[in-house]
């Protein structure tokens, strides 16, 4: 290297040291008391078109500048790049003045660096808006934001599941969001990667920047976009230093409205291609250190990001340089105009209802900007905006969307992969679009094959909205604005641990004993006996252990079918068990699915064995318009790819541990806490007067009105309304536990003072 540098430079005597570099080798050399940087790279002839680029690039910005950017250095030979012979090998090389200064990312952040900070990008732009290169327009590659979607072959080399789903969403949201108003959007050349090892200081002002090795000519809001990533990707707020970014490059460079409005989905781009790019690299270069250097910060952000409302940021950033921001209508307005057209009995949660715009996984965004952590839907299974799922639905709405009469792969094919999750005697399945109306089949099902008419149901069970699902729902019928108990239903009480009359060891076997006493007391035989694993609507109350084991012999003895109601409890929400039929060690004859199956969208189904199908066979043709349709059968096989590849099952049973464990060290501390109940991360928490010991159902309200107002989202059921029910996505975290219960200790704490 000494004898290359003294051939082609003059350097007689130099201090050489190589530094890191992201694909290539750079060396710093000092020779006469001047430093420069000495970059070599293997040979490609698109490489050297860009190098020849970057150096008239250079060259350019030198004309007015100095110090503030490298400048290349000549060649003896007159030339600012050449192509060498170095161990055998055909390399470019280059060597560049040395900029001095410290680096952002060894700086503590003030506001008057980070003002600096967009002053100077710019002042850089301003500077490079002149600057013409069919080069750079003409290149395409994985770190310029237009060209986003390149970094999408790298998805797969990410480990973590659930991090892999964050990226693809973030993609969707660029297709979305993005990619409609690129036409729209100024281009010219830019740096394109201020990064804070790449950005120099003095005195708190930023002085210069180095590496131009990422020009590209790309939209100038890139910029700014790519600056504020890591600007904040190591802070706390991102949102305390963002504006100040902005705020300075505006007032240099007005920034477009139509910049701003995808300004977050950009800062969102580029964090995904870091992570990407660094996955792709460990796993191609597991030594490369430099490239995966800013991997742990980008996705500490990316977390971050992912739960701010992208509303919010538009708005801070709409306002710091002054625009209006983005406004919708009250909430009270827009109570009043559904009610315009939607009955009030379809009822709104909360004292002060939601008005929600967004959501992804267990995060919601309101239409505000507020973010809410969702602890309560259970209908988004595996996360609220799922892009496996919400990817596999659109595909195949835009391939074939029809109904069961046609014959397609599908349909076969979800059913046996739905199949495969329960015992090999349930064996037959019949799609509808909604848990209602899977009631309504297995009750029409069971009729069908016993020939009774009967049906035993459970206290406070809900097994839906259509008639027959109301008929057999005590939740519904027993409701005082209820149509009361039908002569062909016998009602049993809930096999309840706390708040029943049985609680020792044996109370299931004690209240299945009950249970059979009613039925051998009838004058027919039932047809079914109907019940949730886990009681929702009646408080998250699990059956008491050996309860089902005991009482479905004696439903079978006398010809009825035992069905178990999974809409709630079923794919892996109880952590230990797929199914909540599982816990109590039993098989039903029929099982009814639905919420959770599609992540939203409207799916149900019945699961039953052989014999109950073809006794039903027997009878007029079934058919459901949309059960069991294309888009369906591929959302729901989504689904359970999801649950496995994420093992959601498994974090339903850690998380739901963890949770659980927290609400009973609560439960010590506070008298107020009756009982913590249920199963993974379906959890029931029983609010109770400390001294009478009853149902205190005016401060399970306020508890849930608090958490709402702290952005938390829980709700309340029971007999009494005075039970918190948490069941929230099976993405939840323990920390997202922990800020739920750590909340809820707060306003309880608050309350009691």
């Amino acid at each position: 290297m000494h004898a290359l540098l003294k051939k082609e430079f003059g350097f007689s005597q130099c201090e050489i040291k190589r530094i890191d570099g992201y694909d290539n080798a750079n060396y710093i050399v000092k020779n006469g008391g001047i430093s420069y940087v000495f970059k070599t790279y293997n040979y490609n002839k698109e490489l050297l078109a860009i190098l020849e680029a970057e150096n008239e690039a250079l060259l350019y910005l030198n004309t007015e500048e100095h110090d503030k950017f490298p400048k290349p250095i000549p060649f003896i030979s007159g030339e600012s790049i050449k192509v060498l012979t170095i161990q055998k090998r055909s390399t470019i090389c280059r060597m560049l003045s040395f900029i001095d200064g410290e680096f952002l990312g060894d700086s503590n952040p003030t506001e008057r660096l980070f003002y600096s900070l967009g002053t100077f990008l710019a002042e850089l732009n301003l500077k490079l808006q002149y600057f013409d290169s069919y080069v750079f327009k003409a290149r395409q590659w994985e770190w310029d934001l237009q060209y986003f979607q390149l970094n999408k072959k790298y998805i797969e080399d990410i480990s973590e599941p659930h991090d892999r789903s964050i990226v693809h969403y973030f993609f969707k949201q660029y297709e979305q969001h993005v990619l409609p108003v690129l036409p729209l959007l100024r281009k010219q050349v830019i740096h394109n990667d201020a990064n804070e090892w790449n950005v120099l200081l003095k005195n708190e002002t930023i002085s210069g920047i180095i590496d131009f090795g990422d020009l590209a000519h790309s939209h100038l809001i890139n910029e700014i976009a790519i600056a504020i990533t890591y600007a904040c990707y190591d802070k706390e707020d991102p949102l305390k230093w963002a504006p100040i970014i902005l705020k300075a490059y505006h007032k240099i460079i007005p920034i477009k409205e139509i910049e701003i409005s995808i300004l977050y989905y950009l800062i969102a781009a580029r964090l995904c291609t870091s992570v990407c790019n660094s996955a792709h690299t460990k796993k191609i270069d597991p030594a490369n250190n430099y490239a995966t250097s800013s991997e742990k910060n980008a996705w500490k952000m990316l977390h971050k990001w992912l739960r701010i409302n992208p509303l919010k940021f538009e708005n801070i950033s709409r306002e710091i340089i002054g625009l209006t921001t983005v406004k919708t209508s009250s909430v009270s307005k827009k109570v009043s105009e559904r009610h315009q057209y939607i009955s009030p009995i379809l009822s709104l949660s909360y004292e002060k209802p939601i008005a929600m715009s967004q959501s992804a996984f267990q995060y919601m965004y309101d239409s505000y900007g507020n973010t809410y952590l969702d602890a309560y839907n259970n209908i988004p299974h595996v996360g609220h905006s799922h892009p496996t799922v919400v990817a596999a639905g659109q595909e195949q709405m835009n391939r074939l969307n029809t109904n069961t009469r046609y014959l397609y792969d599908l349909l076969p094919g979800y059913a046996a992969k739905l199949l495969s999750k329960f015992p090999t005697t349930l064996n037959k399945v019949f799609f509808v679009n909604s848990g209602s109306a899977a009631s309504d089949l297995a009750i029409r099902l069971a009729r069908a094959h016993t020939q009774h008419h009967t049906v035993m149901t459970m206290e406070h069970g809900y097994h839906g909205n259509t008639q027959m699902a109301i008929d057999i729902s005590d939740y519904k019928f027993n409701n005082p604005k209820g149509q009361g108990q039908k002569d062909w239903v016998l009602k049993t009480k809930i096999p309840d641990t706390y708040n029943g009359k049985f609680k020792k060891d044996n109370a299931g076997e004690l209240y299945a004993t009950e249970a059979i006493s009613q039925i051998e007391a009838l004058n027919e035989p039932l047809a079914a006996f109907i019940a949730e694993p886990i009681v929702g609507c009646g408080g998250q109350v699990p059956l008491a252990s050996g309860y089902l084991k005991k009482i479905y012999p004696a439903i079978r003895k006398q010809g009825g079918v035992c069905i178990s109601d999974e809409v709630q409890t079923g794919f892996g929400r109880l952590g230990d068990h797929f199914w909540g039929f599982e816990g109590q060690e039993v098989i039903p004859d029929i099982v009814i699915i639905g919420k959770p199956m599609g992540n939203g969208h409207p799916m149900g189904a019945v699961i039953t064995t052989q014999e109950i199908a073809d006794s039903f066979g027997n009878g007029v043709e079934f058919f459901s318009s949309f059960g069991g349709n294309p888009v369906s059968c591929a959302t729901g096989i989504a689904v359970l790819d999801v649950i496995e590849n994420e093992k959601l099952q498994e974090n339903a049973k850690i998380v739901g541990e963890h949770y659980k464990a927290l609400f009973k060290k609560l439960q010590k501390k506070y008298d107020c806490i009756g009982d913590v109940r249920g199963n993974g991360l379906f959890l029931g928490i029983e609010i109770i007067d400390g001294d009478t010991q009853k149902p205190h159902q005016e401060l399970a309200h306020y508890i849930k009105n608090q958490l709402r107002q702290k952005y938390i989202l829980i709700s309340t059921d029971g007999p009494y309304d005075n039970v918190l029910k948490t069941k929230p996505p099976l993405c939840f975290t323990k920390q997202n536990a922990e800020e739920v219960v750590r909340t809820i200790e707060d306003i309880i704490s608050k309350r009691s003072n």
